[in-house]
């Protein structure tokens, strides 16, 4: 798989820009079918940085009910990402 399908967005979230700040790890909504390999490989041809450590979790999706019925979400990857020493990713 090409690396800008693997890599979807980055998630930008209270929590995970926390982590951007101080631990140096970054969230990345990432394809389902993507391996941590991969992911590593992605993020490291894409911005150019030494990826330490890959850490992945699936997201259920939740079901919400609206005037016309059931619906059902996504379900999603989610990937955070450990950068070496001194290395940053620009995101804004």
């Amino acid at each position: 798989m090409d690396s800008t399908y693997i890599i979807k967005k980055p998630l930008l979230t209270e929590k995970s820009t926390a982590a951007m700040n101080e631990e140096t790890r970054y969230t990345f909504l990432v394809d389902r079918r993507a391996s941590k390999p991969e992911v590593k490989r992605a993020v490291e041809q894409l911005y150019g940085v030494k990826v330490e450590g890959v850490t992945t979790q699936i997201r259920k999706g939740g079901e919400r009910r609206l005037k016309y019925g059931r619906v059902t979400d996504k379900i999603t990857k989610k990937a955070i990402v450990r950068l070496a020493k001194g290395q940053v990713i620009e995101l804004f």
